[in-house]
């Protein structure tokens, strides 16, 4: 079933189509879009990029923040610095906090994905499609897999990223406007919430915590910089903004060979990341004994209802995984995994720690799974290939030499 325009425009005005490009401009009925393919960015974004001094078509950077239910488009501007120039509220994304690990297991993935051309995908069932590019070579290392993990339309995810028809309109414009003036590759980071000292010490008891402060590593980075960092893998690690001695390659799966960061840049992330000490010790204070429960897929869209009401079931938002979790004292959250345990797994003894609450409510999410299609792969995309070992690569480090 399609929205009718009045539908979609009531939906937009309540709960934000574009986040904060929540103008009355930013309100299209897809319906009415003859070609979706060149759907142009409105007047007002625009205006706004030239306010901020960027070219139509210079590039872009994806970021993905699932906590918070957010995707960014930040662009070049003519100083080679990034700004962000958009944000939508993303409408579903399934699973929890955490990164995808297997086909089936529905989570959306986290991590840092190039995105050439060939992801775009203007057949896709969902309206309009940006393959993730999962598995990367860091997934491919450590045995992740999983197939057709995109960014897409329709509000339905069954380990994507799923916008409605309107907004993926727009990211699907900005990203087609990027390639078109020579971007070769968009970087996509997704992470499972901002990395900020406050948010790392409240999910400091997650079982995902080490991946999660690799990957903070490449969002920090970012945040000096103000440019998507120059991702490598080796080790089975993520190592960003690294320039390899004697002309080596790494190997996602070989040791890594000597390496460092400009000294630039190493400086101004030892500043960055002494003030982030500070406020790290500062909230895990605040965060003593309790313990952030992380809600499962079926708590968030609990919380939603009403939203879909009216729709059939291929319509189906997913929450906020904020306003769903919750933060407990230790015996509370004890309390909370023993209950869900004994619901799901009657007559065993459970086990109260942050991964046996995850590894219960995966009953639950299984659960939700809604009877829609799969997103298919862009036919028009090369066949995939193993994983090889990275070719060098010219770095950018223009701006960190000046």
């Amino acid at each position: 079933m399609r929205l009718k325009p009045t539908a979609l425009l009531m939906i937009a005005l309540t709960i934000g189509l574009t986040g904060c490009n929540d103008t009355l401009d930013s309100v299209v009925d897809p319906s009415t879009v003859k070609n979706k393919v060149e759907y142009q960015l409105p007047s007002r974004v625009l205006g706004e990029m030239k306010a901020k001094g960027m070219e139509r078509n210079s590039p872009i950077a994806l970021r993905i923040f699932k906590e918070e239910g957010v995707l960014e488009i930040w662009k070049a501007k003519t100083n080679n610095r990034f700004d962000k120039i958009a944000e939508y509220q993303i409408c579903a994304w399934s699973g929890r906090l955490g990164p995808k690990v297997k086909e089936g297991d529905r989570q959306a993935p986290e991590g840092f994905y190039p995105l050439s051309p060939y992801h775009l995908n203007p057949n896709s069932k969902y309206f309009l499609a940006i393959n993730t590019g999962y598995p990367n070579r860091y997934d491919q290392a450590n045995g992740r897999n999983g197939t057709n993990l995109m960014i897409h339309g329709a509000c339905s995810s069954s380990g994507c990223y799923s916008m409605t028809d309107a907004q993926i309109l727009e990211i699907y414009a900005f990203a087609r406007d990027a390639f078109k003036g020579g971007q070769q590759t968009i970087q996509l980071q997704a992470f499972p919430f901002r990395m900020t000292a406050d948010n790392m010490a409240r999910h400091q008891h997650s079982p995902y915590y080490d991946f999660w402060k690799m990957l903070k590593v490449g969002y920090d980075n970012f945040e000096v910089t103000k440019r998507p960092p120059e991702v490598g893998v080796c080790d089975k690690k993520y190592v960003f903004n690294q320039q390899v001695e004697d002309g080596k390659t790494l190997n996602a799966m070989a040791a890594c060979p000597p390496m460092s960061a400009p000294p630039a840049l190493q400086v101004a992330l030892a500043s960055y990341n002494t003030q982030y000490e500070r406020d790290f010790a500062k909230a895990s204070k605040k965060y003593d004994g309790k313990i952030w429960y992380d809600p499962t897929e079926a708590e968030r869209k609990a919380l939603v209802a009403e939203m879909r009401k009216g729709h059939d079931l291929a319509y189906a938002p997913t929450g906020s995984a904020l306003k769903a979790g919750k933060l407990l004292k230790i015996e509370e959250f004890e309390k909370l995994v023993t209950e869900k345990d004994a619901a799901t797994k009657p007559g065993t003894a459970p086990a109260a720690t942050a991964a046996s609450a995850r590894a219960s409510a995966k009953t639950d999410d299984v659960a939700q799974t809604a009877s829609v299609p799969l997103p298919q792969a862009n036919p028009l995309a090369p066949a995939a290939v193993a994983p090889v070992a990275e070719e060098p690569k010219k770095p950018f480090w223009k701006f960190w030499q000046k």
